[in-house]
């Protein structure tokens, strides 16, 4: 028998005498990461129908983009991304692609999803959340936040 076996077996043996006990919480507490809205919008028809509400929140310190389970938007076009975009309403397609922030590709057409924000990207200098389709250069749809 090894000698780990060994410590193990007379640390069992030990217990119903009294000689070693073995301390165990009171109450196993469940601590929920607090989450905190930070901006909020409505889906509206850019060139195609989108619907549903974006919410940005901050929750266990990062801060990220989430759809309800009521949004929809066309599953005709290639390519959807989620993009933070500086103005309420987008344009219909990009002269320049360096002003919006790129959050990845849209996971899928309906119901809820999240998009992580990146670090160190300042959330006052965006004013809506878009669905962008990156191959035909368009804005699908957009929620304006408040």
């Amino acid at each position: 028998m090894s000698p780990r076996a060994l410590l193990v077996l007379s640390l069992c043996s030990l217990a119903p005498l009294g000689v070693l006990s073995i301390v165990q919480p009171a109450s196993t507490q469940v601590i929920a990461q607090a989450k905190t809205t930070l901006e909020t919008g409505s889906f509206k028809k850019a060139e195609a129908p989108t619907t549903g509400k974006v919410t940005i929140v901050s929750e266990g310190g990062g801060r990220f983009v989430e759809f309800d389970g009521a949004f929809s938007t066309t599953d005709q076009a290639p390519d959807m991304h989620v993009v933070l975009e500086p103005m309420a309403t987008p344009p219909q397609s990009y002269k320049s692609l360096n002003g919006f922030v790129n959050l990845g590709r849209l996971q899928k057409f309906k119901g809820a999803q999240k998009y992580p924000i990146p670090d160190g990207i300042d959330l006052k200098k965006y004013k809506s959340v878009s669905i962008w389709c990156r191959m035909a250069n368009a804005t699908i749809g957009y929620a304006p936040l408040k």
